[in-house]
């Protein structure tokens, strides 16, 4: 059993979203220097309002109040 804490969710507003309602990880919106961490991955934020990187466990999630209006 881990006894780290879980990182702290990197907390987007629905304009921080790209075209497909999404991010991609690694992002300079969570501080990440994209040069020095894993394969850049696509996660998609407007389905559920959140979504984990499956690399570096990072979670992204929508504000509250926020909502991703669809195309």
């Amino acid at each position: 059993m881990s006894t780290h804490p879980a990182p702290t969710p990197i907390e987007l507003h629905a304009v921080d979203l790209n075209s497909h309602g999404g991010v991609f990880c690694p992002s300079p919106i969570a501080g990440m220097a994209t040069w020095n961490t894993h394969p850049k991955v696509f996660l998609d934020v407007s389905r559920t309002g959140q979504a984990k990187c499956p690399y570096c466990s990072t979670v992204y999630r929508l504000k509250d109040g926020e909502h991703v209006h669809s195309h």
